[in-house]
């Protein structure tokens, strides 16, 4: 069996408006390898009242694999005070993966209107520095919403302009598709420079409009090329974890663990799938 069949994680914002006690458990019970934390969800449990040795055992105790942290988005195109607060809470979610086992931080362009390359690699370079102190890996994510971070090519070229091997890239299905990819369109990057991969399908309809990033569906019911996409990284022998990753109102308004077992079943169909058809 592939290793991808045991490295399926879940992010918390599939389940988002579920608390991170309950996320956790059904994360576990219902057989994913591990899951994807936010800066957000740490706060949530800091505004419930619970202390910081609290939260790291709440996760520690749920006994399921930290795959990936995520610090706050908007870090590459902020300066002074903002990027100041931005770099606090970059330092903050690093602490909390050394004392989870978590090895990767991802970081994400965010909606922030952008100052332009020379910036976004100055800070994500400055983000890269930080993660190295604490032995960590960095993945930056491109967004294909985003007004200049937006395709792979993009995603890479800050990659290679920060040069660092801590520094790496996330791949998502949906970004991939809805920037004009296909299931083979990352095959060239090297495969150690992709740090973790994160999964949901895309709506039909063109890959240019303006989409919510609350539109994801499961995988499979919409329209990326998911086999092919998994049959790319069988073939590049990609070693970490996927996220599945799926907001979406609909599926906030359903039970938990059916929509957290249902991506499970979902995406292992499609990985038999990709590795009976290589």
């Amino acid at each position: 069996m592939n290793i991808l069949h045991n490295r399926i994680a879940i992010h918390t914002w599939t389940l988002d408006t579920t608390p991170l006690a309950d996320t956790l458990r059904i994360a576990r019970e219902t057989g994913y390898n591990g899951i994807e934390l936010r800066h957000v969800d740490f706060m949530r449990c800091r505004k419930a009242g619970m202390s910081e040795a609290e939260m790291v055992k709440l996760v520690r105790d749920a006994n399921i694999k930290v795959a990936v942290i995520g610090t706050e988005s908007g870090v590459l195109f902020e300066t002074g005070d903002s990027l100041k607060r931005l770099l606090e809470s970059l330092h903050y979610v690093s602490e909390k993966a050394v004392a989870l086992d978590c090895d990767v931080i991802m970081v994400s362009p965010g909606q922030n209107a952008p100052g332009g390359m020379a910036l976004a690699n100055q800070n994500l370079k400055t983000c890269a520095e930080i993660t190295a102190e604490y032995g960590l890996k960095l993945a930056v994510e491109f967004n294909s919403r985003h007004p200049l971070i937006n395709t792979l090519a993009t995603g890479m070229e800050l990659v290679d302009a920060v040069n660092m091997k801590n520094c790496g890239l996330l791949l998502d299905t949906y970004h991939l598709h809805c920037s004009g990819g296909n299931g083979t369109s990352f095959k060239d990057v090297p495969v150690e420079k992709i740090f973790t991969f994160q999964f949901s399908d895309a709506p039909p309809g063109p890959s240019s409009q303006i989409r919510q990033h609350v539109d994801r569906l499961p995988p499979g019911k919409g329209v990326a090329p998911f086999v092919e996409i998994f049959k790319t990284l069988m073939a590049m022998s990609y070693q970490g974890y996927m996220s599945y990753e799926a907001p979406n109102p609909a599926q906030w308004n359903r039970a938990p663990d059916v929509v957290a077992r249902e991506g499970l079943a979902l995406v292992r169909a499609l990985l038999a799938k990709a590795e009976a058809s290589q």
